[in-house]
């Protein structure tokens, strides 16, 4: 049993014991919740320890992944965690990946006006791992160690934005695209700074075939990170998104839903359906299914109220981009299709429609105004659509 920074109880694993002077730390994992609360405790929060030798912690370096070792990762995590039927090579996967994650080496970061408890492990260099506080430049995203090395980088640093376009603007948030063959190293160190509230992240240096579409808030000393998505140049899954995430205190905003419906834009001025990589994170999962949902609620909710007519799944992937496996599931989960003489059929009346509506939660933050959206598919992604 372990207290909680709240005084309660709750039972826990002893991972890893480290020597801090006359006195040992402990780094635990609470059985039954999510790894982002693993931390390093001392004795007096342990009320009894199970096993009293634990391996010292080895604080190597993260591996580096090229794009083809990434593409046989998420082809052999493909699955839901629901999911049962796992090949024995994707379980000898997930469990290299666990061990070498299992322990946190970055504990909090200071970036602009904040100080961030960090959730998981991230593969920075070995000469940071171990640092009980990492200090990034809120602009270039630079890692440094000492609070004096920062503040002389701030003095020389003259990024005020992401180094991309500026495709999206309103009000004080913006939204840049990002080339990760054109700004490897931003990208790099946006890469390695998500990894620490993401648990499943590979993609940490091989950056170039990917774009990033980085949200900020705009204030008199320049964009500030928000939050961002990543997407492939050239997706033969059609992925419209391949990571992405919202800083710690900018979450429960509604920018999570913001990035996503962006990233549904973006896919229909390509002229393609779209899904995101898998596996999502948990509160990915989350977000993409309110995200699904509402959506689809809101063209059915229409189209009954017009009395157009006729919905097929086809009719619904048109008008929203979104593609049919995830519509069929997200109706499922909504019972709102059957299937019937070998096709879906939606079935649906106003009454059923008010009903879910009434349930549904209201959604806070920014809506995403196309018209503001300034953007065409670049030519790589032209090319591989001819």
């Amino acid at each position: 049993m372990c207290r909680w920074r709240d005084g309660t109880e709750h039972a826990a694993e002893v991972i890893e014991i480290r020597s801090k002077g006359a006195r040992s730390e402990y780094y635990v994992t609470f059985i039954g919740e999510n790894r982002r609360l693993d931390e390093w405790v001392t004795q007096d929060r342990i009320c009894a320890v199970a096993a009293a030798d634990s391996p010292v912690v080895d604080e190597g370096k993260g591996g580096r992944q090229t794009r083809n070792q990434k593409r046989r990762h998420d082809e052999l995590n493909h699955t839901e965690e629901d999911d049962h039927a796992q090949d024995a090579v994707s379980a000898a996967l997930e469990k290299e990946h666990l061990e070498a994650t299992k322990v946190k080496n970055i504990m909090c970061i200071q970036i602009g006006n904040f100080d961030i408890d960090t959730w998981y492990y991230s593969p920075y260099p070995e000469d940071f791992a171990g640092v009980e506080r990492l200090y990034l430049c809120e602009f270039c995203l630079k890692y440094m160690r000492k609070l004096n090395t920062l503040e002389r980088h701030m003095c020389k640093c003259e990024l005020r934005h992401p180094p991309g376009d500026e495709i999206y603007r309103d009000g004080r948030l913006s939204v840049f695209e990002v080339d990760g063959r054109k700004n490897k190293i931003y990208c790099q160190n946006l890469c390695l700074l998500s990894k620490l509230f993401l648990d499943h992240k590979t993609l940490y240096y091989d950056v170039d075939p990917f774009l990033f579409y980085i949200l900020t808030e705009r204030d008199e000393r320049g964009c500030q990170l928000v939050g961002y998505f990543s997407k492939e140049k050239d997706s033969p899954q059609d992925h419209n998104l391949a990571c992405i995430m919202t800083m710690p205190q900018h979450q429960r905003k509604g920018y999570g839903r913001f990035l996503i419906a962006m990233s549904y834009e973006l896919s229909r001025k390509e002229g393609r359906v779209g899904t995101p990589e898998r596996p999502l994170s948990d509160l990915g999962k989350l977000s993409y299914r309110s995200f699904w949902r509402d959506t689809i609620l809101d063209l059915l909710a229409e189209t009954t109220q017009n009395k157009t007519g006729s919905l097929s799944v086809n009719d619904i992937r048109a008008h929203t981009m979104i593609k049919s496996e995830d519509i069929i599931t997200t109706l499922q989960s909504l019972n709102l299709i059957k299937y019937y003489k070998q096709q879906h059929l939606i079935y649906v009346t106003p009454q059923i429609i008010a009903e879910h509506q009434a349930k549904r939660r209201s959604t806070k933050g920014p809506a995403l105004d196309q018209s503001k959206l300034h953007w065409a598919p670049p030519l790589t992604m032209a090319k591989s659509r001819k």
